[in-house]
């Protein structure tokens, strides 16, 4: 029993880690580490809240393994779970984007020989490799994500290793450039702590158990957490504040941070450490999300009394990904959309979903803390963090990348 509660930790914390993690030294160089920790806890205790929303709505699915649309339409009909579903499909799209223009930049310094078109060959080429192993199946799927998974890990623990040991106090203790930095960085960072498309799985595979529910959410999400301060802790404790900023905003991609650690530490093993790592973590991530589109654009179509093939399934998920990656090159401002979608699907809907059901059962077992209070305050950051794009836009707040 207990297995299964800590095997469902894992599901969550492996799902949770991933390619957004890359972007937080991207987008919190000019904001210090001090700022930097404090938005990472205040996004975890805001993301597990709304993760332990869905499991109190769980209470009465009309089965364990119910989907999130299937909730949606369950208190809002087909309005409902057509939301729902069409914020899940804008949301995979464009984490797959923003993951194929990472692997494409990290490709790009062995591509030099095709001058100005090596980034648009490295975006189609990764693209192509991956898409490739979506097409033969799930089973080679899960095998290699399970391989690259490891070496993930590995590359993760060797860059700690070799970094921990460098970081500088005052480095740690760099003042933000500017307060209002830790709101410009919000949804980049929320994108990181996105969980909740497994949520019925676990809920599944735990039997709607309450507890064991919520200490495999709250642990699951404090391992991520943990490593995130650590992954901050390096970079913001080994760079030089002015000059990480300096270099991020020349490159701010991931080759800009590969860049950033072979300057501030002299290494070619820890620089290259560090792009084993980001690469591991973008294909993990990238082949995680694109099975689920595949299996989403599947059951849609078969609602829809369309039978398609693998082929075909892969074709829809991959075509407009490239088509948009090649023609929109900001890794960053697709991720903070990512997020903006997010907080619709892993934020505003759970609120809604709880604002309804505590009405219609007023006496169930398990209510999240916080009462309407707490709702209410998480419905107005999900409303802040959702408009940051507009508010940079405008200029109304400071461009996490200057």
């Amino acid at each position: 029993m207990q297995n299964k509660t800590f095997g469902s930790a894992l599901i969550v914390a492996g799902t949770t880690i991933g390619a957004g993690m890359l972007a937080m030294p991207l987008t919190s160089a000019e904001m210090g580490f001090g700022y930097t920790f404090t938005l990472l806890v205040a996004l975890w205790i805001l993301l597990s809240f709304s993760a332990l929303l869905f499991v109190e709505v769980y209470q009465k699915a009309p089965r364990n393994d119910a989907g999130i649309a299937t909730l949606a339409e369950q208190y809002f009909g087909l309005p409902g779970r057509f939301l729902a579903t069409l914020a899940s499909l804008l949301l995979m799209y464009a984490l797959l984007t923003a993951y194929a223009l990472g692997g494409g930049n990290l490709l790009v310094p062995y591509l030099n020989a095709f001058g100005a078109q090596a980034e648009s060959y490295a975006i189609i080429g990764f693209m192509l490799i991956l898409a490739s192993t979506v097409l033969v199946g799930t089973k080679v799927v899960d095998a290699f994500t399970r391989l690259l998974f490891s070496l993930k890990l590995i590359a993760f623990g060797i860059v700690l290793f070799m970094m921990l040991p460098l970081v500088k106090l005052e480095n740690i203790g760099a003042m933000p450039l500017d307060y209002w930095l830790i709101l410009s960085a919000s949804p980049v960072f929320f994108t990181s702590f996105g969980f909740h498309v497994v949520i019925p799985t676990i809920n599944s595979y735990l039997e709607n158990d309450i507890r064991r529910l919520r200490i495999a959410i709250i642990g699951g999400t404090a391992i991520p957490l943990v490593a995130y301060i650590l992954w901050e802790m390096v970079t913001h404790g080994v760079f030089s504040q002015v000059e990480f900023v300096q270099i991020i905003r020349h490159n701010p991609t991931l080759n800009g941070l590969v860049e950033a650690s072979y300057h501030a530490t002299g290494s070619q093993f820890i620089s290259y450490s560090v792009r084993l790592f980001s690469a591991f973590a973008l294909i993990t991530s990238f082949l995680g999300v694109a099975l689920s589109l595949v299996d989403c654009l599947d059951d849609l179509l078969k609602r829809a009394n369309i039978q398609a093939n693998r082929l075909s399934l892969t074709l829809l998920a991959f075509l407009p990904v490239l088509f948009i990656a090649l023609f929109y090159r900001n890794f960053l401002s697709v991720l903070g959309y990512a997020g903006q979608i997010f907080v619709f699907y892993g934020l505003l809907l759970p609120i809604a979903l709880v604002w309804v059901f505590r009405k219609k059962y007023p006496n169930m077992p398990y209510r999240v803390w916080g009462g309407k209070v707490a709702l209410i305050a998480a419905l107005l950051l999900g409303f802040i963090i959702f408009n940051v794009p507009f508010f940079i836009q405008s200029g109304l707040l400071p461009n996490v990348v200057g």
